[in-house]
């Protein structure tokens, strides 16, 4: 698992509970991940598709620093899969895991497109 991006917890992200809200820690995750598969693909037309159970394993507060790691899991003639995993920075703690994040390449009618990147092209 490689961590790419950080992210100082505001009061702004945070729920009810004064701990992370679970909707804008999904949200990081999906920009991330995006950013990622656009990179493995060399395309910016890529979309979501596919988000396995997402586990909540312990939570963030105020003031804290989280790190959204991923890891390649597969590649189709479309899409791309990947896992995630996001931790506190310094205590090392898991905050979520999903174990599948599938992004696929689309055409400029939004349907899906081979994107022809084998694993050789992409480091792997």
């Amino acid at each position: 698992m490689k961590y790419y991006s950080r992210k100082l917890i505001k009061p702004g992200d945070l729920n009810a509970n004064n701990t992370l809200f679970g909707g804008s820690l999904l949200k990081w995750i999906d920009e991330e991940a995006g950013i990622y598969a656009m990179t493995k693909l060399s395309s910016v037309k890529v979309v979501t598709k596919f988000l396995s159970e997402i586990n909540f394993i312990s939570s963030a507060k105020q003031g804290d620093v989280i790190e959204i790691g991923l890891e390649f899991v597969a590649l189709g003639r479309s899409s791309i899969t990947f896992k995630c995993e996001v931790r506190n920075l310094f205590n090392k703690q898991v905050i979520i895991a999903i174990e599948k994040i599938v992004f696929v390449k689309v055409d400029h009618n939004e349907k899906p497109e081979a994107h022809h990147v084998t694993l050789e092209m992409i480091g792997l």
